[in-house]
């Protein structure tokens, strides 16, 4: 794998010269965030300095888009890492093999991804409080989910342990 130093001056280069795609798919390849069930990337509206927006498109059970920002790379590129992923999270979710109808439930599975890498190791840390925003908002989808309803107790172990991240950041 590439040093930080090395993926940041290549996604660089790939920024200055407006291609935005290239530096997504670059991404994917060196942090192996990939699924069968990614049809590509589709541009949006340019994030503002505080707010950038991915989404990952398409019907349950068929190939999904991920739609990101012509800009992205002018935000730190562990960020931009993490949201790819995140995504990515919610394109297996919406695989025919999956199926996750839920939101709550995809959306808590994608946060618990941007705190603890179980699916995707390579993916690098964000900034302490980015991973304080992605595991309060994982919190937030449980919180949607059926008060001790079947969600709920089927990630309780989970939430104790987004609960312990969260104190851990706090040290």
């Amino acid at each position: 794998m590439k040093s930080k130093a090395e993926i940041v001056q290549i996604l660089q280069s790939y920024h200055e010269l407006g291609q935005t795609e290239a530096a997504a798919l670059f991404l994917l390849e060196e942090f192996e965030i990939k699924h069968a069930n990614f049809k590509g990337f589709e541009f949006r509206e340019k994030a503002e300095p505080n707010f950038i927006l991915f989404t990952a498109e398409g019907e349950i059970g068929d190939k999904q888009i991920i739609r990101i920002p012509e800009n992205a790379f002018e935000f730190p590129f562990e960020l931009v890492v993490n949201l790819l992923a995140h995504e990515m999270i919610h394109v297996i979710q919406k695989s025919a093999e999956y199926q996750i109808q839920d939101r709550n439930e995809r959306e808590w599975q994608a946060y618990c991804e941007m705190c603890f890498h179980e699916i995707f190791p390579k993916v690098p840390n964000a900034s302490k409080f980015q991973r304080n925003f992605f595991a309060n908002k994982a919190l937030e989808y449980y919180n949607r989910m059926e008060k001790d309803g079947d969600l709920q107790k089927k990630y309780a172990f989970q939430k104790l342990e987004i609960e312990q991240f969260i104190k851990n950041l706090e040290k």
